[in-house]
């Protein structure tokens, strides 16, 4: 029988492996699903910080994306040019501007995410309310940390 920290070891280990092919499997989707409107995954993950964080400033973007500004002012101007994003005068800074989806294209990536979706939903449902619960407070720590970790990355550029 394995010691009891090399079993915490193997599991550790399993968490990480894990981890990978998750992080893997999410990059590939979403490549695949934003080539289908001529988007880079950047680009549709920075819509979906927009869908979920409504407009934000380029600053917020950047803070919330963990992308340098340079960057930044570049994932935008493409988004604009591609017309899924645009930038319209900050209501409170006149020397500002949000950045905001257009809801006409944006809209079109809605129904790739259907079958992902109900994939999900079924996975879900295997799970008690408690197991759920800490799930959901591994998945939050592993997106915060991953945020500071992109943040740190842009920083050295």
């Amino acid at each position: 029988m394995p010691e009891p920290d090399d079993a915490r070891a193997a599991l550790i280990e399993r968490m990480h492996l894990a981890g990978r092919e998750i992080s893997a499997a999410a990059v590939m989707f979403h490549t695949a699903l934003a080539a289908r409107h001529g988007l880079s995954a950047t680009e549709e993950k920075a819509l979906d910080l927009l869908d979920r964080h409504g407009p934000m400033t380029p600053r917020e973007l950047g803070t919330a994306s963990g992308l340098a500004p340079a960057s930044v002012t570049g994932l935008i101007d493409r988004l604009e040019r591609k017309g899924f994003a645009r930038r319209a005068p900050h209501p409170q800074d006149r020397r500002s501007v949000l950045v905001e989806i257009a809801l006409d294209r944006a809209g079109d990536l809605g129904p790739l995410f259907a079958d992902w979706v109900c994939s999900l939903n079924e996975l879900l449902a295997r799970y008690s309310d408690a197991e759920l619960a800490v799930i959901i407070d591994f998945l939050t720590e592993c997106a915060a940390r991953q945020r500071t970790a992109t943040a740190r990355l842009s920083q050295q550029d």
